[in-house]
Protein backbone atom coordinates (compact mmCIF):
# COMPACT_ATOMS: atom_id res chain seq x y z
CA UNK A 1 0.00 0.00 0.00
CA UNK A 2 0.95 3.56 -0.57
CA UNK A 3 -0.23 6.51 1.34
CA UNK A 4 -0.26 10.27 0.43
CA UNK A 5 1.07 12.32 2.72
CA UNK A 6 2.05 16.01 1.90
CA UNK A 7 2.50 15.51 -2.05
CA UNK A 8 4.02 12.11 -2.06
CA UNK A 9 3.12 8.54 -2.26
CA UNK A 10 5.52 6.68 -0.10
CA UNK A 11 5.15 2.98 1.47
CA UNK A 12 2.71 2.24 4.19
CA UNK A 13 5.75 1.88 6.60
CA UNK A 14 6.92 5.48 5.86
CA UNK A 15 3.48 7.06 6.11
CA UNK A 16 4.13 9.39 9.84
CA UNK A 17 3.14 12.19 11.11
CA UNK A 18 4.59 14.00 14.64
CA UNK A 19 3.29 13.07 17.54
CA UNK A 20 2.96 17.26 18.25
CA UNK A 21 0.59 17.10 15.28
CA UNK A 22 -2.72 18.54 16.81
CA UNK A 23 -4.92 16.20 14.57
CA UNK A 24 -3.44 13.87 17.24
CA UNK A 25 -3.20 15.78 20.51
CA UNK A 26 -6.81 17.34 20.09
CA UNK A 27 -8.74 16.04 17.03
CA UNK A 28 -7.88 19.19 15.35
CA UNK A 29 -8.75 18.33 11.69
CA UNK A 30 -11.09 17.59 9.38
CA UNK A 31 -11.69 14.30 6.89
CA UNK A 32 -14.09 13.09 4.57
CA UNK A 33 -14.41 9.48 4.04
CA UNK A 34 -15.06 8.64 -0.40
CA UNK A 35 -15.71 5.52 -2.21
CA UNK A 36 -15.03 4.12 -5.46
CA UNK A 37 -17.13 1.82 -7.81
CA UNK A 38 -16.13 0.35 -10.78
CA UNK A 39 -12.88 2.68 -11.62
CA UNK A 40 -14.78 5.65 -10.59
CA UNK A 41 -13.88 7.57 -7.70
CA UNK A 42 -17.87 8.65 -6.81
CA UNK A 43 -19.16 12.37 -5.76
CA UNK A 44 -15.76 12.96 -5.65
CA UNK A 45 -16.35 17.15 -5.85
CA UNK A 46 -19.16 17.09 -3.72
CA UNK A 47 -16.61 15.50 -1.08
CA UNK A 48 -14.16 17.72 -1.65
CA UNK A 49 -16.33 21.15 -1.50
CA UNK A 50 -17.54 19.92 1.82
CA UNK A 51 -13.96 19.02 3.01
CA UNK A 52 -13.14 22.98 1.94
CA UNK A 53 -16.31 23.94 3.78
CA UNK A 54 -15.30 21.97 6.90
CA UNK A 55 -11.71 23.45 7.20
CA UNK A 56 -13.17 27.12 6.70
CA UNK A 57 -15.05 26.37 8.90
CA UNK A 58 -12.31 26.09 11.69
CA UNK A 59 -9.92 28.18 10.10
CA UNK A 60 -7.55 25.65 8.71
CA UNK A 61 -6.03 26.87 5.27
CA UNK A 62 -5.49 23.40 3.22
CA UNK A 63 -2.35 23.80 1.04
CA UNK A 64 -3.51 22.71 -2.16
CA UNK A 65 -6.40 24.10 -4.41
CA UNK A 66 -9.88 21.41 -4.45
CA UNK A 67 -8.51 20.64 -8.36
CA UNK A 68 -5.56 19.19 -6.48
CA UNK A 69 -6.56 17.65 -3.89
CA UNK A 70 -9.06 15.94 -6.75
CA UNK A 71 -6.00 14.83 -8.78
CA UNK A 72 -4.18 13.54 -5.34
CA UNK A 73 -7.21 11.13 -4.33
CA UNK A 74 -7.41 9.79 -7.77
CA UNK A 75 -3.58 9.41 -8.05
CA UNK A 76 -3.61 7.49 -4.49
CA UNK A 77 -6.29 5.31 -5.87
CA UNK A 78 -4.53 4.38 -9.06
CA UNK A 79 -1.40 3.86 -7.00
CA UNK A 80 -3.44 1.30 -5.08
CA UNK A 81 -5.85 0.02 -7.71
CA UNK A 82 -8.47 0.95 -5.22
CA UNK A 83 -11.43 0.25 -8.40
CA UNK A 84 -13.82 -0.85 -5.74
CA UNK A 85 -13.05 0.77 -2.44
CA UNK A 86 -12.70 3.00 -0.01
CA UNK A 87 -10.45 6.34 0.29
CA UNK A 88 -10.10 8.29 3.65
CA UNK A 89 -9.02 12.45 2.98
CA UNK A 90 -7.23 13.87 6.42
CA UNK A 91 -6.21 17.55 6.44
CA UNK A 92 -4.82 17.35 10.36
CA UNK A 93 -4.27 21.25 11.86
CA UNK A 94 -0.28 20.19 11.83
CA UNK A 95 2.79 20.11 14.10
CA UNK A 96 2.59 22.81 16.68
CA UNK A 97 3.63 23.13 20.40
CA UNK A 98 1.49 21.23 23.36
CA UNK A 99 -0.97 24.06 24.01
CA UNK A 100 -4.18 24.41 22.66
CA UNK A 101 -3.06 27.65 20.27
CA UNK A 102 -3.94 26.37 16.54
CA UNK A 103 -1.59 29.35 14.99
CA UNK A 104 1.04 27.60 16.54
CA UNK A 105 0.48 24.74 13.69
CA UNK A 106 2.68 25.88 10.42
CA UNK A 107 1.91 23.40 7.83
CA UNK A 108 -1.89 21.46 8.05
CA UNK A 109 -0.56 18.15 6.50
CA UNK A 110 -2.69 16.41 3.93
CA UNK A 111 -2.94 12.27 3.99
CA UNK A 112 -5.00 10.32 1.46
CA UNK A 113 -5.34 6.48 2.38
CA UNK A 114 -7.52 4.50 -0.34
CA UNK A 115 -7.95 0.76 0.97
CA UNK A 116 -11.19 -1.62 1.24
CA UNK A 117 -14.10 -1.06 4.33
CA UNK A 118 -16.77 -2.82 5.27
CA UNK A 119 -18.60 -1.54 8.08
CA UNK A 120 -21.16 -4.46 8.21
CA UNK A 121 -21.68 -8.01 6.94
CA UNK A 122 -23.18 -9.37 3.93
CA UNK A 123 -25.99 -11.07 6.09
CA UNK A 124 -27.24 -7.65 7.48
CA UNK A 125 -27.62 -5.96 4.14
CA UNK A 126 -30.28 -9.03 3.65
CA UNK A 127 -31.43 -9.61 7.15
CA UNK A 128 -31.71 -5.87 8.25
CA UNK A 129 -29.77 -3.92 11.48
CA UNK A 130 -31.18 -3.94 15.19
CA UNK A 131 -30.46 -0.77 16.90
CA UNK A 132 -30.93 0.91 20.26
CA UNK A 133 -31.21 4.09 21.56
CA UNK A 134 -28.20 5.45 22.55
CA UNK A 135 -27.47 7.41 26.16
CA UNK A 136 -25.23 9.60 24.77
CA UNK A 137 -26.50 12.70 22.97
CA UNK A 138 -25.59 14.05 20.09
CA UNK A 139 -23.48 17.36 20.73
CA UNK A 140 -25.14 20.64 20.60
CA UNK A 141 -25.54 21.70 17.55
CA UNK A 142 -24.21 25.35 18.51
CA UNK A 143 -21.05 23.66 20.37
CA UNK A 144 -19.81 22.14 17.05
CA UNK A 145 -22.05 21.96 14.29
CA UNK A 146 -22.94 18.85 12.67
CA UNK A 147 -21.84 20.33 9.16
CA UNK A 148 -18.33 20.39 10.37
CA UNK A 149 -16.59 16.58 9.42
CA UNK A 150 -13.82 17.29 12.32
CA UNK A 151 -11.17 14.25 13.59
CA UNK A 152 -12.91 14.60 17.26
CA UNK A 153 -15.46 11.88 16.70
CA UNK A 154 -15.46 10.80 20.47
CA UNK A 155 -19.41 11.68 20.55
CA UNK A 156 -20.10 9.35 17.97
CA UNK A 157 -17.71 6.79 19.28
CA UNK A 158 -19.20 6.82 23.04
CA UNK A 159 -22.99 5.97 21.28
CA UNK A 160 -20.97 3.20 19.04
CA UNK A 161 -19.94 1.88 22.46
CA UNK A 162 -23.41 1.72 23.33
CA UNK A 163 -24.64 -0.25 20.20
CA UNK A 164 -22.00 -2.77 21.00
CA UNK A 165 -21.96 -3.69 24.59
CA UNK A 166 -26.03 -3.64 23.80
CA UNK A 167 -24.97 -6.74 21.15
CA UNK A 168 -26.18 -4.47 18.30
CA UNK A 169 -24.77 -2.63 15.37
CA UNK A 170 -26.16 0.83 15.55
CA UNK A 171 -27.61 2.96 17.35
CA UNK A 172 -29.86 6.33 17.09
CA UNK A 173 -28.84 9.43 18.93
CA UNK A 174 -30.97 11.87 20.02
CA UNK A 175 -30.33 15.80 20.26
CA UNK A 176 -30.41 18.19 23.34
CA UNK A 177 -33.88 18.69 22.67
CA UNK A 178 -35.26 14.97 22.48
CA UNK A 179 -35.36 14.25 19.03
CA UNK A 180 -33.48 12.49 16.49
CA UNK A 181 -30.30 13.54 15.29
CA UNK A 182 -28.63 10.58 13.46
CA UNK A 183 -26.88 7.10 14.07
CA UNK A 184 -23.32 6.61 15.09
CA UNK A 185 -21.39 7.16 11.40
CA UNK A 186 -25.06 7.17 9.12
CA UNK A 187 -27.90 9.31 8.59
CA UNK A 188 -31.76 7.78 9.28
CA UNK A 189 -34.46 7.64 6.96
CA UNK A 190 -38.08 7.07 7.00
CA UNK A 191 -40.91 5.92 5.13
CA UNK A 192 -44.76 6.72 6.14
CA UNK A 193 -46.75 6.23 3.46
CA UNK A 194 -45.34 7.78 0.35
CA UNK A 195 -43.56 10.20 2.11
CA UNK A 196 -39.03 9.50 3.08
CA UNK A 197 -38.43 11.98 6.04
CA UNK A 198 -35.47 12.53 7.43
CA UNK A 199 -34.06 15.01 10.46
CA UNK A 200 -32.96 18.43 9.47
CA UNK A 201 -29.28 19.53 9.42
CA UNK A 202 -30.48 21.59 12.52
CA UNK A 203 -31.36 18.85 14.40
CA UNK A 204 -28.04 17.56 14.63
CA UNK A 205 -27.26 15.65 11.17
CA UNK A 206 -24.65 15.41 8.92
CA UNK A 207 -25.26 16.54 5.65
CA UNK A 208 -24.09 13.36 4.42
CA UNK A 209 -23.05 13.12 0.51
CA UNK A 210 -25.29 9.46 0.46
CA UNK A 211 -28.02 11.03 2.31
CA UNK A 212 -28.77 13.76 -0.55
CA UNK A 213 -28.11 11.50 -3.58
CA UNK A 214 -30.35 9.27 -2.13
CA UNK A 215 -33.38 12.09 -1.60
CA UNK A 216 -32.71 12.93 -4.96
CA UNK A 217 -33.25 9.41 -6.02
CA UNK A 218 -36.13 9.13 -4.08
CA UNK A 219 -37.68 12.19 -6.08
CA UNK A 220 -37.20 10.89 -9.04
CA UNK A 221 -39.11 8.18 -7.98
CA UNK A 222 -42.20 10.32 -7.04
CA UNK A 223 -41.97 10.17 -3.61
CA UNK A 224 -42.45 13.35 -1.20
CA UNK A 225 -38.73 14.20 0.75
CA UNK A 226 -39.06 15.91 4.12
CA UNK A 227 -36.91 16.99 6.25
CA UNK A 228 -38.39 17.42 9.56
CA UNK A 229 -38.04 16.92 13.10
CA UNK A 230 -38.69 13.28 14.23
CA UNK A 231 -38.99 11.62 17.41
CA UNK A 232 -38.58 7.91 18.67
CA UNK A 233 -42.43 7.44 18.23
CA UNK A 234 -41.94 8.33 14.65
CA UNK A 235 -39.39 5.25 13.91
CA UNK A 236 -41.25 2.72 15.91
CA UNK A 237 -43.97 3.46 14.26
CA UNK A 238 -42.40 3.99 10.55
CA UNK A 239 -43.30 1.67 7.71
CA UNK A 240 -39.31 1.51 6.79
CA UNK A 241 -36.61 2.63 8.53
CA UNK A 242 -32.97 2.81 6.70
CA UNK A 243 -29.84 3.88 7.10
CA UNK A 244 -27.31 5.68 4.63
CA UNK A 245 -23.44 6.63 4.53
CA UNK A 246 -20.82 6.47 2.59
CA UNK A 247 -19.69 3.43 4.08
CA UNK A 248 -22.45 1.76 4.40
CA UNK A 249 -24.16 2.89 1.65
CA UNK A 250 -28.16 1.89 2.19
CA UNK A 251 -29.03 -0.68 5.09
CA UNK A 252 -32.32 -0.84 6.16
CA UNK A 253 -33.32 -1.21 9.86
CA UNK A 254 -35.79 -3.95 11.34
CA UNK A 255 -35.47 -3.55 14.62
CA UNK A 256 -35.47 -0.66 16.97
CA UNK A 257 -35.34 -0.92 20.72
CA UNK A 258 -37.06 -4.24 20.85
CA UNK A 259 -39.90 -2.38 18.46
CA UNK A 260 -40.15 -4.54 14.78
CA UNK A 261 -40.40 -2.23 12.16
CA UNK A 262 -42.31 -2.33 9.35
CA UNK A 263 -42.84 -6.37 8.38
CA UNK A 264 -39.51 -6.63 10.46
CA UNK A 265 -37.92 -7.13 6.77
CA UNK A 266 -35.85 -4.87 4.83
CA UNK A 267 -38.95 -2.69 2.81
CA UNK A 268 -39.38 -2.41 -0.67
CA UNK A 269 -39.24 0.65 -1.39
CA UNK A 270 -35.66 0.65 0.45
CA UNK A 271 -34.74 -1.74 -1.23
CA UNK A 272 -35.34 -0.09 -4.63
CA UNK A 273 -33.41 2.69 -3.82
CA UNK A 274 -30.24 0.60 -2.96
CA UNK A 275 -30.96 -0.92 -6.36
CA UNK A 276 -31.26 2.62 -7.73
CA UNK A 277 -28.33 4.14 -6.03
CA UNK A 278 -25.83 1.23 -6.52
CA UNK A 279 -27.10 1.92 -10.45
CA UNK A 280 -26.08 5.36 -10.05
CA UNK A 281 -22.68 5.05 -8.59
CA UNK A 282 -21.86 2.75 -11.32
CA UNK A 283 -22.41 4.87 -13.54
CA UNK A 284 -21.08 8.20 -12.00
CA UNK A 285 -17.95 9.54 -10.58
CA UNK A 286 -14.58 10.68 -12.07
CA UNK A 287 -12.44 7.99 -13.64
CA UNK A 288 -8.82 6.64 -12.11
CA UNK A 289 -7.23 5.54 -15.23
Amino acid sequence: MKVYLNGKLVPLKDAKVSVFDHGLLYGDGVFEGIRSYHGRVFMLEAHIDRLFRSAHAIVLDIPMTKQAVMRAVVATCKANNTMNGYVRLVITRGIGTLGLNPYSCRKPQVIIIADKIQLYSRELYTQGLKVVTAGSLRNHSESLSPCIKSLNYLNNIMAKLEAINSGVEEVVMLNPQGNVAEASGDNIFIFKGNQLLTPPISAGALEGITRNVVMDLARRRGYEVREITLTRYDLYTSDEMFLTGTGAEIISVVDMDRRVIGTGKPGRRTLELTADFREFASKNGVPIE
